[in-house]
């Protein structure tokens, strides 16, 4: 039997306020008076009321996990349908998967959720420059891989050949990021944006890319750009300085090129790459900034 909101927070023992803020939270238009809540609505309800009444989490960051993990499942959710869409019988295949989806997906979780924690272990947890403990902070090297040309080559090619090439540059570039141990953050389409622990494995990151990806016939071009520094991590984004000036570089970058700031370079010295520094150009919101060109030294491998 369907219920309204204000049923199902009179017995959930919270706000219809507070419903309402969770639900739009989690990425859904309010319902008004309609009677478009379930059974299931109500049990998740009352699993977040009793967590913020027993005092194991407020609500503002009950709020904010459900947020992310709103925003998370809605673009899982359309990246599985628009990917069963292409069977022959995608509404059987749904129904025929879901269980073993919804196993994938919380091991997922779990060994995601390990991992996080992990980092942030590994990281000191906060950096306390910062007010608000619940912001992490940590030394980061930030890299944005950037496809060369794309704007003018997707005029050129019908749906389906542009969402071929994206997901093959996304799926290239997420697998050169995690098996040298960086984390994607996030796709853009024609761009990724990853973070790893130090300058040597972000460079190395950086250059598997641009060797993969430019000698790719099936890819355009690729250029990278590296900066390392203080990053703040919220709602499984990454942001800060080295964030905005990986971006910069990157567009000032020639093709398959990876263009370093100073402290990404400064960590690579007598080491397998070698680095040339440029003049220095004015890029907005950081004044005059000398790019930094990184490569691989002549007749060392890959790690």
């Amino acid at each position: 039997m369907s219920r309204t909101g204000a049923e199902i927070a009179d017995s959930a023992g919270v706000t219809l306020a507070e419903a309402r803020r969770l639900w739009r939270a989690l990425g859904f238009p309010d319902a008004g008076d309609d009677a478009a809540f379930t059974q299931a609505d109500l049990d998740a309800l009352r699993v977040v009321g009793g967590l913020v009444r027993d005092d194991v989490v407020d609500l503002e960051t009950v709020v904010r996990l459900i947020r992310a993990l709103g925003r998370t499942m809605s673009r899982l959710a359309d990246w599985q349908v628009s990917t069963l869409a292409e069977l022959a019988d995608p509404r059987r295949a749904g129904r025929d998967s879901a269980e073993a989806f919804e196993h994938l997906l919380v091991y997922s979780w779990r060994r995601h959720l390990e991992a996080a924690t992990a980092r942030l272990d590994a990281q000191g947890v906060h950096d306390q420059r910062h007010d608000d403990p619940e912001q992490p902070a940590a030394t980061q090297t930030v890299g944005f891989a950037d496809l060369v040309g794309f704007t003018a080559l997707s005029h050129g090619l019908d749906d389906v050949g542009l969402a071929g090439l994206v997901e093959g540059f996304e799926s290239r570039c997420a697998d050169l990021v995690t098996a040298r141990g960086g984390r994607v953050v996030k796709t853009l389409g024609d761009s990724v944006l990853f973070v790893a622990a130090d300058p040597l494995v972000g460079t190395e990151i950086a250059l598997s890319v641009v060797e993969a990806i430019g000698h790719d016939p099936d890819l355009p071009d690729v250029r990278v750009g590296l900066a390392t520094g203080a990053v703040v991590m919220r709602m499984g984004d990454v942001f800060g300085v080295p964030v905005n000036l990986a971006s910069r570089l990157t567009a000032v970058a020639r093709r398959n090129r990876v263009m370093a700031d100073t402290a990404t370079a400064a960590a690579l010295s007598g080491g397998a790459y070698e680095s040339r520094a440029l003049p220095a150009r004015p890029m907005r919101g950081f004044g005059a900034v000398q790019p930094i060109s990184v490569r691989r030294r002549e007749g060392a491998a890959a790690p």
